[in-house]
């Protein structure tokens, strides 16, 4: 049987919370830090994709939601 050797020097690139770092909390009237988070299909992008912690991680998916339901951010990409 063969060992296969696996680098250890490949790291994921670990990204620090956005709103950790500013010390905020998501709102959803603050479209220009919602539209960051969403994809350009208007999904919310996962947390490995952005490197936002889980807990504002769901405070933010809750945001975007608030969002959407007062028509402040589009629930889906114009289709032409």
């Amino acid at each position: 049987m063969i060992k296969r050797s696996f680098s250890r020097t490949k790291r994921p690139l670990i990204k620090k919370c956005f709103f950790c770092q500013s010390k905020t909390q998501p709102d959803y009237k603050e479209i220009d830090n919602l539209s960051k988070f969403i994809t350009e299909r208007k999904k919310i992008a996962p947390r490995e994709y952005t490197g936002v912690c889980a807990k504002h991680q769901r405070k933010l998916a809750k945001s975007i939601k608030r969002a959407r339901h007062l028509a402040l951010i589009p629930f889906v990409s114009q289709i032409h």
